[in-house]
């Protein structure tokens, strides 16, 4: 006869968790930037297309694992030379998965030489209902570097009906420009995502948000502009050598419609990745 195994006596199932690390390094020779290192690991790839516009070369990101839930883990670093000029987006919008208890870990970090020119365009991050992300941006600037960063986050899926009755977001921003702290945020949101969102006064019938920043000379010429593509559904200000814009939308298309020019202007009229064209 078989025996008959007490099961509460068996350790837990461990889950399997995803890992990702990717870094890449850029260069600048004869006026031209090309790519100089290059490491990936686990689910973290990136692939290297064709840009349009300029030859600066475009990095897009990939989680080959899907999306993120508790535990996983993913990392990237992004290094320019002196001169050197790239932007780095993602293949899609990253997905957060309902989460057993623990959070998904993403951690990013930019290093930027002298005269160097970075656009950090990560496409929209959506939080599911039980989703947990801890994600943290730190960025060293050289004095004369110049930087465009966008993070945008969905909270649920308006299509599908979904409502955040839990949760836990905490998005981290340290920018340095010459090992000194220029700008810092945190965003940090949990519990009843919905409800604590819906007493705020920008928030009324609004799940998606985007904070997009800009380091670099003159960030006062985009103020005009830039509050005109804004428009009510948030606000931008510029000070000390930074451009910062804050927007809130009923919609994930209502975002990126405004996004995208914005980034625009921030690029200097520089087409997006072709990742970001729906």
């Amino acid at each position: 006869m078989l025996a008959i195994t007490d099961l509460s006596t068996l350790a837990p199932a461990r889950m399997q968790r995803a890992h990702g690390q990717a870094s890449v390094a850029f260069h600048a020779r004869d006026s031209h930037t090309r790519l100089d290192r290059l490491f990936q690991e686990g689910c973290a790839k990136l692939r290297f297309p064709r840009p349009l516009g300029n030859d600066a070369p475009q990095a897009i990101l990939i989680n080959t694992a899907g999306g993120l839930t508790g535990g996983d883990r993913f990392g990237t670093e992004v290094k320019l030379a002196a001169g050197a000029e790239a932007c780095v987006t993602t293949q899609a919008c990253e997905r957060v998965y309902r989460s057993t208890g623990a959070d998904a870990v993403v951690a990013n970090r930019l290093q930027l030489s002298a005269g160097a020119r970075l656009a950090w365009l990560p496409q929209e991050t959506i939080l599911f209902d039980g989703g947990r992300l801890s994600r943290s941006l730190d960025v060293d600037l050289a004095g004369d570097a110049e930087l465009v960063a966008v993070e945008a986050v969905l909270f649920g899926r308006q299509a599908m009906g979904e409502t955040l009755h839990s949760g836990h977001l905490h998005d981290r921003w340290r920018i340095r420009r010459d090992g000194r702290l220029i700008f810092a945020d945190d965003l940090r949101v949990e519990g009843d995502i919905a409800a604590r969102l819906a007493p705020q006064p920008a928030m009324v019938g609004c799940r998606a948000v985007a904070t997009v920043l800009f380091v670099g000379a003159t960030p006062e010429r985009f103020l005009d502009q830039a509050r005109a593509i804004i428009g009510q559904g948030g606000g931008a200000s510029a000070w000390n050598g930074k451009f910062l814009a804050r927007l809130v939308e009923e919609t994930g298309l209502a975002l990126r419609q405004r996004l995208e020019p914005l980034l625009a202007l921030l690029l200097g009229g520089q087409p997006l990745p072709k990742v970001w064209q729906l």
